[in-house]
C-alpha cells in the first residue's frame, strides 16, 4: 500500500472575506484507513469545497435529513453532532464562518441554517461548482486560498447583517468564552431576555444559552487532548468535571475519554482549527 498523505494547512482569509471567514482549513488525506467521525458543535457555520471525493455525511446534525454527499456544504449551526465518513481518502478546504456574517456572504441569517446541511449550490448557486473545480486545478493551497478569497468576496456586502444587539450579544458570548448570564447580556444591551432568544434564534440558529453551551464545550474539547479534565472544567467555566462530563455527552453522546479515544486521531487539521472537525 503507498505511503499514507496527510496534509492539514490553516491560513486567515484577505480581503472582504476577512471581515465574515476566521480561517481557511485545507484537508486532504490519501491510503488511510477508511473511518468514520464525528462533526461536532461549534461556534461557527462550515462552508466546506472539496477538491476530489465528495463529503459523505453518514449522519446528519437533523436526524430527519437524510444522508448524503456534496461537492461543496454549507452547515448551520447545531447542538448534536454530525457523522462524517471516508473510504481512505477525503480532501478539501473548510471555511469557518461566523453566524454574524451569515448574511452578508450568504444573503440569508444564520437562524435558516440551523441544523442543516445545504449543497451550496442552493446559496451560492454555479459559483460553488466552479470553485470546486477552480480549487481542483490549482496546484498549491496559496492558490485555493486566494481562489475563495477572491470568488466569496465579491459576495461579501457588509450593509446585510443581524440587528446590533444581536451582534452585541453574539460578542458579549464569544468574549466571556461562553460563561456570560444570557440575563446580563439581555441587559447590556436592552432587551428582555424574552425577546432576545427570540431575536438570537432567529439570526443565529440558536438561543443565547444554547450559544453559550456551544462556545464554551468548544473551547474545552480543544483543550482536552493536552490539559486533564479537571484542569479544563475550572478553565472553562464549569461547576464541576461532572458538568463538563454532561456537557460533553449532550454534544457528542460520548463522555470525554471515549471521545479521546475513538475521535482524536481521527482529526484532520491543526489543534487551533474550529468548525465541524470532519475537516478541523
Amino acid at each position: 500500500m503507498p505511503a499514507p498523505i496527510w496534509e492539514a494547512v490553516s491560513a486567515r482569509p484577505a480581503g472582504p472575506l476577512r471581515a465574515v471567514v476566521a480561517e481557511h482549513h485545507g484537508y486532504r488525506q490519501r491510503h488511510v484507513p477508511p473511518a468514520r467521525h464525528l462533526g461536532l458543535p461549534s461556534p461557527y457555520l462550515t462552508l466546506i469545497v472539496t477538491l476530489d471525493e465528495p463529503l459523505h455525511v453518514a449522519k446528519q446534525p437533523d436526524a430527519a435529513q437524510a444522508p448524503a454527499s456534496y461537492r461543496a456544504l454549507v452547515g448551520g449551526l447545531h447542538t448534536t453532532p454530525a457523522v462524517i465518513a471516508h473510504d481512505g481518502a477525503q480532501s478539501g478546504v473548510q471555511l469557518q464562518l461566523s453566524p454574524l456574517g451569515a448574511r452578508a456572504l450568504l444573503d440569508v441569517p444564520a437562524g435558516e441554517l440551523a441544523d442543516l446541511d445545504l449543497d451550496a449550490a442552493d446559496l451560492l448557486g454555479g459559483l460553488a461548482d466552479d470553485l470546486h473545480e477552480q480549487l481542483r486545478d490549482a496546484p498549491t493551497w496559496p492558490e485555493r486560498f486566494r481562489l475563495l478569497d477572491v470568488g466569496l468576496g465579491r459576495l461579501v456586502d457588509p450593509a446585510r447583517c443581524p440587528p446590533a444587539e444581536v451582534c452585541r450579544a453574539w460578542q458579549l458570548l464569544r468574549a466571556s468564552r461562553g460563561t456570560a448570564r444570557v440575563a446580563d447580556v439581555a441587559r447590556a444591551v436592552g432587551w428582555s431576555e424574552r425577546h432576545l432568544a427570540a431575536r438570537f434564534r432567529t439570526e443565529i440558529g440558536l438561543t443565547p444559552k444554547a450559544a453559550a453551551r456551544v462556545i464554551r464545550f468548544d473551547r474545552a474539547r480543544r483543550m482536552l487532548p493536552r490539559v486533564p479534565g479537571a484542569a479544563v472544567a475550572a478553565t472553562c467555566g464549569y461547576a464541576d468535571q461532572p458538568h463538563l462530563v454532561r456537557d460533553f455527552v449532550d454534544f457528542t453522546g460520548l463522555a470525554p475519554g471515549a471521545w479521546l479515544a475513538a475521535e482524536v486521531g481521527n482529526l484532520q487539521a491543526p489543534d487551533a482549527a474550529a468548525g465541524r472537525d470532519w475537516a478541523s
